[in-house]
């Protein structure tokens, strides 16, 4: 049973390094193409992954999983703007956002996160000093 776990999360992680570079995510993130709830299935599937890796993107100190959940919680109240709590210093403000440029910005959050990783892969050693590379 432990093989088959192991090979079936191997071949999901190959299949996450050459699919996610591939993703445009001008046009897989698109609200008015693709609607809100197959923009959100897609941020649901790869912020996961990018929490995991560590690289998850925290933008107006809004976390990218935070912003998932109250958009789902929009939704859900049909409402077409999402309320977002953020802590800062020890206050709890409220950030409001259009419920379609919220899932837009959830969808590419997620998956830009984890094409900056992969990318980092091949580029972070050109850049560290004393390896030949010429500035």
């Amino acid at each position: 049973m432990k093989k088959v776990l192991l090979t079936v999360a191997a071949c999901a992680t190959l299949t996450y390094a050459g699919d996610i570079m591939k993703i445009d995510t001008k046009a897989v993130c698109d609200v008015k193409k693709n609607g809100v709830d197959k923009v959100l299935a897609l941020a649901e599937k790869y912020n996961p992954m990018a929490v995991k890796k560590g690289v998850e993107f925290k933008r107006l100190g809004v976390k990218n999983s935070t912003a998932i959940k109250a958009i789902k919680a929009a939704i859900k109240a049909k409402k077409k703007e999402v309320v977002v709590e953020v802590k800062k210093k020890g206050k709890v403000k409220k950030q409001k956002f259009a419920l379609d440029y919220a899932a837009t910005r959830a969808c590419k959050f997620a998956i830009v996160a984890l094409q900056y990783d992969k990318e980092a892969e091949t580029t972070y050693r050109a850049a560290i000093p004393g390896d030949g590379y010429k500035f």
